[in-house]
């Protein structure tokens, strides 16, 4: 082979290779063009979700609870705030003093606010500010001092009012999970957790009575958690919350709440009656720590109101006779299986009939037991 034939071979395999490195060369530049570089963004876009799902991943399953359980819940929560009206002692000025602070739910679409008692109590005017930041003037609608349960009312648009899932109380167990949100120390939409430490508490209503079958918990209830929902897993009303034991006023890890079976019945009372409408004997029965420190068990009747349920059934009233002495009436001691050991045993019994209802009353007179059958009237 000749030299001049081997520079031909050698410059058509340089032009070659000089072809296929312009070829690579241009598909280098395809590669960095707008389309590819779309495809590379799409591409980091993909691995951006990715590290978003780490990161949720990152989560428990029971944080992740926990965070939809708020969400459902807290645009049923609302915060409310009391006044007082007062008048100036020098100027002699109308003005509103502020009472005090706490929570409560939505009941219903008509604008029905549930809260405790002694959140209202003694306030001249209450507002209610809602999830979404509006207030509303409220109105009292009715109140059971002794549930210390209260119906507030506001005139907010449907669409602002999610009222809360209600459920019972009645199969609560120790040990299950339970959810506090509220306003503690005026700080709104505040989560606590716990569990049911405790059931069947009794704890003391403002009107003295007991409010009997309470809820003990450890969720942190603090000063304007009162009147807010306490709730199960599943995020449905279990409880108001409504006392904490605590000798420095702050959450001790003990608090109290009324359980939901007897919301589920005063609250329907407070709306129709303003008031909880129970039945009556036509009975006045003596103070309990007067009846304690006689060393007397049981309900002592003083008056006997004429023509009521008790006079026709043959009770006698507590009398003095004509030496001054006092004789003590008829004692209740029984309401059909019920067992009366005070006047609040009396009052929790008759609120399981209703006017009309007939009942076995068990009595004391002269340190023996009757039993007298009795035809229960309306409380008005």
């Amino acid at each position: 082979m000749s030299k001049l034939t081997i520079r031909l071979l050698l410059a058509v395999i340089l032009a070659g290779a000089g072809f296929f490195a312009g070829v690579a060369w241009k598909n280098a530049d395809n590669a960095s063009s707008p389309g590819v570089e779309a495809d590379t963004i799409q591409s980091g876009q993909s691995k951006l979700v990715n590290i978003t799902d780490d990161i949720d991943e990152g989560l428990t399953d029971e944080e992740m609870h926990n965070i939809r359980l708020f969400e459902r819940a807290a645009p049923s929560v609302c915060f409310i705030t009391t006044t007082s009206i007062t008048r100036d002692f020098w100027t002699r000025n109308i003005m509103e003093i502020p009472k005090g602070t706490g929570s409560g739910f939505v009941w219903d679409k008509e604008g029905h606010i549930v809260t405790n008692y002694h959140v209202i109590e003694d306030a001249d005017k209450a507002q209610v500010t809602l999830a979404d930041q509006t207030i509303w003037d409220a109105t009292l609608v009715g109140y059971a001092p002794e549930k210390d349960l209260a119906v507030l009312r506001i005139e907010a648009p449907k669409e602002s009012l999610i009222p809360i899932p209600v459920g019972q109380s009645g199969n609560l167990r120790v040990g299950q999970s339970v959810y506090a949100i509220g306003n503690p120390f005026g700080l709104d939409q505040t989560l606590t957790t716990g569990i049911v430490s405790a059931l069947g508490r009794e704890i003391q209503s403002r009107a003295g009575t007991p409010i009997r079958d309470a809820i003990q918990t450890d969720a942190a209830i603090n000063p304007g958690n009162s009147g807010g929902p306490l709730l199960n897993s599943s995020g449905m009303l279990i409880g108001v919350n409504t006392a904490i034991y605590s000798p420095s006023g702050a959450s001790a890890g003990i608090g109290f709440s009324i359980p939901v079976d007897v919301v589920r019945w005063v609250v329907p009372e407070l709306i129709k009656y303003k008031q909880i409408r129970r039945p009556s004997m036509g009975v006045e029965l003596l103070d309990q720590n007067i009846a304690r420190r006689w060393g007397v068990e049981g309900a002592v009747i003083v008056e006997v109101t004429q023509g009521g349920p008790a006079e026709r059934a043959g009770m006698k009233p507590t009398y003095r006779d004509r030496y001054g002495r006092i004789l003590l009436g008829d004692v209740i001691v029984g309401i059909n299986k019920d067992e009366i050991k005070s006047e609040g045993d009396f009052i929790l019994a008759l609120e399981k009939y209703n006017p009309g209802d007939q009942v076995e009353v068990h009595i004391i007179r002269e340190e023996k037991e009757k039993i007298l059958q009795l035809q229960l009237a309306d409380w008005n």
